[in-house]
């Protein structure tokens, strides 16, 4: 499939090839624009609508294609009725009014996570990306009120970090990140710490605990969705590579031999990939996997934690499975599901283009599964979708697509673009500030001087929104970053309502399986969501007989 590099109506251009998402295949920090997330980081609600209003109108390219995919569902509209009104609301048509969509909700079992709209950060580990840009991710989704995901090997990449006897005992940059979060968290969203291989050698559960407590949530790793081997970043160091091999790292090219260090020096080998371990190596069947999982979550239970999560990516149908009914089985808070097709920091890539169930199949056979657990008397665990998900439509259809099981929507490269995008603008406006939020423009690109503006205050369309919520003094300490983040998410929310307003769902959990028809055979046939002309077929012909 090809999608569209460029969007006249909204007067977007993407800088590479575009993705189903929207995104760039490869989406860089040091972006200057156009995409529409990009756009949307700064104009807000203002880019659901065309441009030039008065001078044109505007007609769908209806943007589907042959094949499977989300771009293949579309939404159900209704012209009557009213679902998940707030109390003391009607269908009256003053009520009926998308600003009445409730998009708060909340995810979890025995304690309830409360957020103020469907999404979450991706993993955010230990590249490096997100550590320069975390102050934005971070405050950002805090101020937003959605969970942020602190990813994999944040506490052993650390050369600050101290271990004693194999365990940790400080973790300044892991501290950094949720403290950074908790910071402006007012009880919406969570902050939740995922752990692979290395992780829990190292103790990084105990660790949180001692220090955190039930502040945090903590999420078993199985996998993403971007690659089938463990994490990975690079480094350009060779004593940096070395730290990482001894701190228990598969680091390739090893770093320790002779004609690898003298490679080095000659300048033939300029970085190391740094790996991790895949999850789970050393079991060989479902039992022993059951065993080892309900293990895991008792020990972590034993130490305090009463919110834990699971990631598990697209391996196949098995461990897709697997992941349901252990989740359901253990009481778990929140099972996301990641399929092939959303993004990474640095994954091999003809890996992440040809591994993997692709995320419209994976999630539609998670509502199958769950459903079979739910048909079969168990109280199946709460989901979020993950993998190319970008806009407002996308999150509709995911939400829909999983039904009364998927709570949120898990968005990975399309809230960091905001931080990126804040972080270039603070260090173009402030060049004092340039280096501590890794701005990487020595100036504003001349069509935001023409367009936006020269000061946050003109550039943001959400400043004056957070300003409101923090006030006038603590807005001036908000990385503008977050105020990216809080634009897009305003943006994506009330794209979101809009949708919901239409299919007249005003509230999420009304957001069911009928909102959604595709369109086209292949699409109906591999997610059993009815073909366009299919879907209440049988309601119109009742219509018509009278």
């Amino acid at each position: 499939m090809q999608y569209q590099k460029s969007n006249d109506v909204l007067n977007t251009t993407n800088r590479g090839n575009p993705a189903e998402s929207g995104l760039c295949t490869l989406c860089r920090a040091d972006c200057k624009g156009k995409c529409e997330t990009w756009l949307s980081s700064m104009k807000g609600r203002k880019m659901l609508y065309p441009r030039d209003f008065g001078l044109v109108t505007a007609g769908s390219a209806n943007n589907y294609h042959v094949g499977v995919s989300y771009n293949n569902l579309r939404i159900q509209g209704y012209c009557y009725g009213a679902e998940g009104l707030a109390p003391g609301l009607s269908t009256n048509p003053d009520d009926c009014i998308f600003p009445n969509v409730t998009l708060e909700t909340e995810f979890g079992k025995a304690v309830k996570t409360k957020i103020r709209a469907p999404m979450m950060t991706g993993a955010l580990g230990s590249t490096f990306v997100a550590a320069k840009y975390w102050d934005a991710f971070a405050t950002g989704a805090s101020l937003v009120g959605i969970p942020a995901v602190i990813g994999e090997n944040v506490v052993g990449v650390d050369k600050s970090s101290v271990l004693e006897n194999g365990k940790i005992v400080s973790a300044p940059e892991l501290d950094r990140r949720i403290e950074t979060y908790m910071k402006y968290n007012d009880g919406y969203g969570a902050i939740i710490i995922q752990m692979n291989v290395e992780d829990t050698r190292n103790g990084v559960a105990e660790y949180v605990a001692r220090k955190y407590g039930d502040k945090a949530i903590i999420e078993l790793k199985w996998g993403q969705g971007a690659k089938d081997i463990g994490g990975e970043i690079q480094v350009t160091d060779l004593d940096y590579a070395i730290f990482l091999k001894n701190r228990g790292y598969v680091v390739d090219p090893d770093p320790t031999l002779l004609e690898v260090q003298e490679a080095y020096r000659d300048g033939a080998i300029k970085s190391f990939a740094r790996h991790s371990r895949l999850g789970g190596t050393n079991l060989s069947n479902w039992e022993q996997v059951r065993e080892d999982f309900h293990h895991s979550v008792e020990y972590l239970r034993g130490l305090g934690f009463t919110r834990i999560t699971l990631k598990t990516g697209s391996y196949g149908m098995e461990a897709l499975a697997m992941a349901i009914r252990l989740a359901t089985e253990t009481k778990l808070d929140l099972l996301t599901i990641d399929g092939s097709g959303g993004g990474t920091g640095m994954s091999p890539w003809n890996m992440m283009e040809s591994w993997g169930v692709p995320s419209i199949f994976l999630h539609a056979k998670a509502y199958e599964y769950a459903k079979l657990l739910e048909d079969a008397g168990h109280d199946v665990v709460d989901m979020a979708f993950a993998g190319g998900i970008a806009r407002e439509d996308q999150i509709f259809k995911a939400l829909a697509l999983g039904g009364k099981y998927t709570k949120l929507v898990c968005m990975g490269r399309s809230l960091m673009i905001p931080g990126f995008l804040g972080s270039n603008i603070e260090g173009a406006l402030y060049p004092d500030r340039r280096e501590k939020v890794s701005g990487n423009w020595d100036a504003l690109p001349k069509h935001i001087l023409e367009e936006f503006g020269s000061s946050p205050e003109e550039i943001f369309a959400g400043y004056h929104d957070v300003k409101m919520k923090v006030g006038s003094e603590e807005i001036k300490k908000i990385p503008l970053g977050a105020i990216a983040v809080w634009t897009l998410a305003d943006k994506l929310t009330a794209g979101l309502q809009q949708l919901m307003a239409g299919a007249r769902k005003f509230n999420v959990s009304a957001i069911s399986r009928n909102d959604i028809f595709a369109a086209n055979r292949e699409t109906a046939k591999e997610t059993d969501i009815a073909f366009i002309t299919e879907a209440s077929d049988d309601i119109a012909k009742q219509i018509l007989k009278g």
